[in-house]
C-alpha cells in the first residue's frame, strides 16, 4: 500500500511543470516546519553542532529554509527522473567549473565525481551522464517496485549502477582505468566500521567513508565535488563543479577522509539552507562519545 501511494504521489509530481512542482514543495516543507516531527528534529539538532556561532534567530531561520528546500527536494524527483533529455538540458541554467571538468577528464586517469546530498544531487547524475559514461554505486532500496524505478531513471543516458559490493567496487576501478567517470557521494554514513574512519566535519568526529580516498590514493585519479543548486521560483539548477585539494590523493586514509569532508563542508557552506540536515549525519560516536540523536 505505502509503494502505491509512493508511485502514485511520483507520477502525480512527473506530470507538473518544475515551477509547480517546487510551489508544492514549498507548501510540503511548511508541512514539515510546523507538524512536529523526527526529521525537523534531527535537522535543529545538527543545525545546532554545526552552526554554534549563529544566533538561535539565524538558526531557526536557516531551519525554515532548509525544511522547505527538502518539500521542493521530495516533488522535483518525478520531473527529474522522467523528462527528456532536451528538458534536463534545459533545466540547467548555468555550469561553473565546466573547464575544469573537462581538464580533469582529459588527464586520462579518470575523475572521481563526489556529489554531497547538496540541492538537486539527482541532477548532477543526469547531467554528467549526458556528457561522459559515469559508473556509480547501487543499494536496492527497500520497496523493489520503486528500486526497479530508480534504476531505470538513473541509467537512461550514459550512467551504469553497480551493485554495492567488491564486484561493484572491481568495477569502479575499471571504470577509471578507461578514463571514464566514477560517481559516489562522500557523505553517507558507512554501514560498518572497517569502511570508516572518524575524521572533523564543522569540527565535529563524523564517521566518514574511506571509498573515496582508497579510490583516490590508489589510483591518482583527480577528484571534484559537485552539487547543482536549486534556484528560486523553478528556475532550474545552477551547477557547480569544484577541483578537491591534492591532498585527497596522498598521504593516509586519515588525512584524505579529513580533505573529504573539508570540501563537502566547503560545498554546504555555499547554500546551507540545500543541504539535507535531516540525515543522521553524526549518528556514529567516538567510544565513550554520547549520542547526538
Amino acid at each position: 500500500m505505502r509503494a502505491f501511494f509512493l508511485k502514485l504521489a511520483f507520477h502525480l509530481f512527473a506530470a507538473l511543470p518544475l515551477p509547480v512542482a517546487h510551489a508544492l514543495g514549498a507548501v510540503l516543507g511548511w508541512l514539515f516546519l510546523v507538524i512536529p516531527n523526527k526529521r525537523r528534529r534531527t535537522a535543529e539538532i545538527n543545525l545546532e553542532l554545526c552552526f554554534p556561532e549563529m544566533s538561535r534567530g539565524g538558526r531557526q531561520r536557516l531551519l525554515r529554509r532548509n525544511m522547505i528546500e527538502l518539500g521542493k527536494s521530495v516533488t522535483e524527483i518525478g520531473v527529474l527522473w522522467t523528462r527528456s533529455e532536451k528538458t534536463i538540458r534545459r533545466l540547467v541554467r548555468r555550469v561553473s567549473g565546466k573547464d575544469k571538468l573537462e581538464q580533469a577528464l582529459q588527464r586520462g586517469q579518470g575523475l572521481l565525481l563526489a556529489i554531497p546530498h547538496l540541492g538537486a544531487w539527482e541532477m548532477i547524475g543526469l547531467w554528467g551522464s549526458l556528457h561522459h559514461p559515469m559508473t556509480s554505486l547501487y543499494r536496492t532500496p527497500p520497496m523493489s517496485q520503486m528500486g526497479k524505478l530508480m534504476r531505470a531513471t538513473r541509467e537512461r543516458f550514459s550512467a551504469r549502477l553497480v551493485s554495492a559490493d567488491n564486484t561493484g567496487i572491481r568495477a569502479l576501478y575499471k571504470a577509471l582505468e578507461r578514463g571514464e567517470m566514477v560517481a559516489i557521494l562522500p557523505d553517507q554514513v558507512p554501514s560498518t566500521r572497517s569502511g570508516s574512519v572518524f575524521a572533523p566535519f564543522f569540527g565535529i568526529p563524523a564517521s566518514t567513508m574511506v571509498l573515496l580516498s582508497r579510490l583516490a590514493i590508489k589510483t591518482g585519479a583527480p577528484v571534484m565535488f559537485a552539487y547543482a543548486e536549486r534556484l528560486p521560483h523553478g528556475r532550474g539548477y545552477h551547477l557547480h563543479f569544484l577541483p578537491a585539494s591534492p591532498d585527497i590523493n596522498h598521504g593516509g586514509i586519515e588525512s584524505s577522509a579529513a580533505t573529504v569532508n573539508a570540501m563537502v563542508e566547503k560545498c554546504v557552506r555555499a547554500a546551507p539552507e540545500q543541504y539535507q540536515w535531516v540525515y543522521k549525519r553524526f549518528r556514529v560516536r567516538p567510544a565513550g562519545e554520547k549520542a547526538f540523536y
